[in-house]
């Protein structure tokens, strides 16, 4: 997809697997219910919980709840973290995911909004800076919500503003909320050893490779704004093929980062659906060989908890946690919008953004309605390949 040429690319991973907080709920899931009680107080220690949401929700803390109905979380990915400082250029969410569950807790739903989606963003003050509202790429809420401000008041009034855009948008008023910390999700994986998972096109990798002689080295050079790939005399690139694979923890953030050469032609697109099917590898393997484990369950647990800032919306983190404990990995279903395919049109001033389908505004109400389901029985397409 054509980008504007002042358009900045920076496109860590674990900017994009924003579902840390949908990982802590998830793998309760598949837990046993010693595992469940000693994951409910662990994540509670260790999980830094935030206000987010702000006046969106504008909810009080309950000690115990019974969660009933159908529940929204929403899930940001950032591509700069807390150390941030006001001469630096404002943070946008690198990574937007609704992780509908429905009321019947069967099972999840992971539906991605494309970062370039072009929406009407509403007015906002953060008590430094204000913002007139107006239409641009939803990932440049968090930003106009941010501006001025550092650390933790930057992140939540960040996504405070993202998720007003997102209720403007799709009517749905988040029940909670997680911004994630990029490094901590690598901490995840290390932990976990390996993930595999089905590879469903050829992936050429941009940042890692190796030299004649078997050392690491990176294939390709990317201008000032990470656009525009010129590959390395001498560096060969990893390629991950077509197929089954067991990725190292290198090689599975290396392959759900990549954009640029994938054989389907479906950059972003492709990045989002490989996003989400690492991310179901993930915690597959988490509870596999994490709560199965008494040696990796403490340091499984820590990691995830530290990887995250919570807004919980009211309700405890354990009482969250026994409400999902009947959902399992595999009853994760990902959902790709536009259907996976591109829907582009220039802006003026803004550049190349993508135009939300009516048919993927239908997706989101059914969130709001949850009539997930029967969206994915009239549109089976719509359904990654896990």
């Amino acid at each position: 997809m054509p980008k504007s040429a002042g358009t900045k690319r920076r496109s860590p991973l674990w900017a994009r697997l924003t579902v840390l907080f949908g990982a802590l709920l998830l793998i309760a899931g598949g837990g046993s219910v010693v595992g469940l009680k000693v994951l409910a107080s662990s994540a509670t220690k260790s999980v830094d919980q935030e206000n987010l949401l702000g006046a969106v929700k504008g909810t009080t803390e309950r000690k115990h709840a019974d969660i009933k109905g159908a529940k929204n979380i929403l899930l940001v990915g950032l591509d700069t973290r807390p150390s941030w400082s006001t001469s630096h250029e404002p943070s946008r969410s690198d990574s937007i995911i609704i992780l509908h569950i429905p009321a019947d807790k069967s099972q999840a739903y992971l539906i991605s909004l494309p970062r370039d989606s072009y929406v009407s963003i509403p007015a906002y003050n953060n008590g430094v800076q204000s913002y007139p509202g107006g239409k641009n790429k939803i990932n440049s809420a968090f930003a106009f919500g941010s501006r001025g401000l550092d650390g933790a008041a930057a992140e939540s009034h960040g996504f405070e503003l993202l998720a007003k855009t997102i209720k403007n948008l799709t009517g749905i008023t988040p029940d909670a909320g997680a911004i994630i910390d990029f490094s901590g999700f690598t901490k995840v994986l290390q932990i976990l050893g390996k993930v595999c998972m089905y590879v469903d096109e050829d992936v050429t990798s941009i940042h890692v490779g190796h030299t004649s002689d078997g050392k690491q080295a990176v294939p390709y050079k990317t201008d000032a704004a990470g656009l525009h790939p010129r590959h390395v005399s001498g560096v060969k690139p990893n390629v991950y093929k077509k197929g089954n694979h067991c990725f190292t923890p290198t090689e599975a953030l290396d392959y759900a980062r990549q954009r640029d050469f994938l054989s389907l032609g479906d950059s972003d697109y492709g990045r989002q659906r490989h996003q989400q099917q690492l991310l179901k590898a993930i915690l597959e393997q988490a509870v596999k060989a994490g709560f199965d484990s008494p040696t990796k369950l403490p340091s499984l647990i820590s990691a995830i908890g530290k990887a995250m800032t919570v807004d919980s919306g009211g309700i405890s983190l354990e009482d969250w946690a026994f409400a999902m404990k009947g959902i399992n990995p595999d009853s994760l279903v990902t959902i790709k919008t536009n259907d996976g395919k591109f829907n582009s049109r220039s802006v003026s001033g803004i550049g190349s953004v993508e135009v939300l389908s009516p048919t993927t505004l239908k997706l989101l109400k059914s969130a709001r309605n949850d009539t997930v389901d029967q969206f994915v029985a009239a549109n089976p397409s719509w359904v990654a390949a896990s």
